[in-house]
């Protein structure tokens, strides 16, 4: 099995803390199908929750599921663009039929780099539709569920990004800082009704993805690594744990706060 998990999802972890909570809980995931987003769905289906998640990538979705149907009934894949409104409310409406909507973790992004002068008006809302819209209308979707219950957990997902000054990504950073600020606008907004809202900020992740475009030897690894406090390569796996306790009762006392993920990047 761990053999196959490392071909279907790159390198990450699984994860061993266990939340007894967040069994039997409805879980929907934005952009699981590969790189972090794998690592969560993986994560809280190891929980025992039930998992929905939607990716653009069909075939990376399919193999997830069938990899993970090793381990009991496999979590529950839609394909679909985050950036089509009509298609992400149908998926959400879905999991919220599926048991009721418990925790929502808006995970999907891009972070394709562009030069200033090759951002045109399709490209700036293209990236505002992927790293922010979609997390506004997967929440303001999923929050009369919550409220009309009594609870329920939105995780938001930001970035170091923009505090690092990482180059050719100017409406990307723009996009995690307003994560930020929609993570304490809902929680000021919800928290009323039992519902918290946290932001995670990813550092430098070696997904597979990453490995590709940015970290193809050892050499520009451990450059990345020299910059951080503790010397780890960050994989999805340290991610997910994070999620996982955020979802969980034990993170019952934290709404409107970022939570970093970067092993202490200076």
């Amino acid at each position: 099995m761990e053999d196959r998990w490392r071909r279907v999802c790159g390198r990450g972890r699984q994860v061993s803390a266990r939340y007894e909570d967040l069994a039997g809980r409805t879980v929907f995931i934005s952009g699981g199908a590969t790189g972090i987003g794998a690592d969560l769905v993986a994560a809280f289906h190891g929980q025992g929750a039930e998992v929905f998640f939607v990716d653009i990538d069909r075939a990376a979705g399919e193999r997830l599921c069938d990899a993970l149907a090793a381990n009991g009934a496999p979590p529950r894949f839609t394909e679909c663009d985050v950036t089509d409104e009509a298609a992400l409310k149908a998926a959400l409406e879905a999991a919220e039929e599926g048991g009721g909507l418990d925790v929502l973790i808006n995970n999907a992004a891009n972070d394709t780099r562009r030069k200033l002068e090759e951002v045109d008006a399709e490209t700036w809302r293209r990236a505002v539709d992927v790293n922010l819209r979609h997390q506004f209308v997967a929440a303001q979707t999923a929050a009369p569920w919550m409220k009309a219950r009594g609870r329920g957990v939105i995780v938001n997902f930001a970035s170091i990004a923009p505090e690092a000054m990482v180059p050719d990504l100017a409406v990307y950073n723009i996009c995690k800082a307003g994560v930020r600020g929609l993570t304490r606008s809902l929680a000021r907004d919800l928290g009323g009704f039992g519902v918290r809202v946290n932001s995670i900020l990813p550092g430098a992740i070696l997904t597979e993805r990453q490995r590709k475009l940015w970290f193809r030897d050892q050499a520009a690894i451990d450059a990345v690594v020299a910059r951080q406090c503790l010397p780890l390569e960050l994989n999805g796996g340290h991610v997910a744990a994070m999620a996982l306790f955020l979802a969980s009762d034990a993170a019952a006392g934290c709404t409107a706060q970022d939570f970093i993920v970067d092993a202490g990047t200076i």
